[in-house]
């Protein structure tokens, strides 16, 4: 594990100048579409995520708004240090998972289910102040294993077509498939607006989305291989810009 984690900032470093953003291979009408937030349909659900944000929550009626006060400030750059180390749980973490364990520990208010509308437009709303920025990961030794794990995940043959995540994302990126680039799998948009799907949704549901296409069988939503496969991500990723909600097709 140990060299895995020696190697690994020499092949991102080798790899940082042919990095791109899959916004870099789309068409323009729908490049014009991410870029102008009256046409990007992940915008609605940053407006219902601005609700929600000063809505009061839980017995106690604390909204978001109450602890935090402006998102503008307050979550400026948060998103872009996640999945992040929990304390309370020893263990990674990514946003939706925080913004579910904040609701819980400090409004006493229920759990909202993964990929729900009302956990996306939070979580895209928390994201939304970080648009611009840079990814930049903890640089928490206690997140090593499981960025070691995500990397394995990442690389690891699975499902009935015996493909890896990097045979397609890293061997085969800039190449069509189905009338599609393949992407280089850089998590810079999520929470974001697929056209496919005609909905906004998470990274665990692309990668969900992936597993099911190689005809494997997927992780529960939440699972922790999902942060650790985020975590590897947004270290293959550090220093792009976060362009969170994006569009893609």
């Amino acid at each position: 594990m140990a060299c895995i984690l020696l190697l690994l900032p020499l092949c991102l470093s080798a790899a940082a100048e042919e990095r791109r953003s899959g916004f870099q291979d789309m068409a323009p009408e729908t490049q014009a579409m991410q870029q102008d937030d009256t046409a990007n349909p992940g915008m609605l659900w940053v407006l219902e995520g601005e609700t929600l944000w000063n809505a009061p929550a839980g017995p106690a009626g604390q909204p978001c708004a109450g602890c935090h006060g402006s998102a503008e400030s307050a979550m400026r750059g948060v998103a872009a240090r996640y999945p992040a180390w929990d304390e309370a749980d020893a263990a990674p973490i990514d946003l939706a998972g925080r913004i579910q364990q904040c609701r819980a520990a400090r409004q006493g208010a229920p759990p909202l289910p993964r990929e729900s509308e009302e956990l996306l437009a939070l979580t895209a709303y928390v994201a939304r102040q970080s648009r611009g920025l840079p990814i930049t990961p903890p640089e928490d030794p206690r997140l090593d294993p499981a960025r070691a794990e995500g990397r394995a995940l990442y690389t690891e043959r699975r499902g009935q077509l015996d493909l890896s995540c990097a045979q397609c994302h890293d061997e085969n990126a800039g190449r069509r498939l189905a009338g599609s680039a393949i992407p280089q799998a850089h998590p810079t948009g999520y929470p974001l607006y697929r056209l496919e799907w005609q909905s906004l949704g998470s990274l665990q549901r692309r990668l969900r989305g992936c597993m099911t296409g190689v005809r494997a069988e997927p992780y529960a939503y939440g699972a922790l291989e999902y942060v650790a496969i985020e975590l590897y991500l947004a270290q293959r990723a550090a220093g792009m810009t976060l362009e969170a909600p994006a569009v893609r097709p």
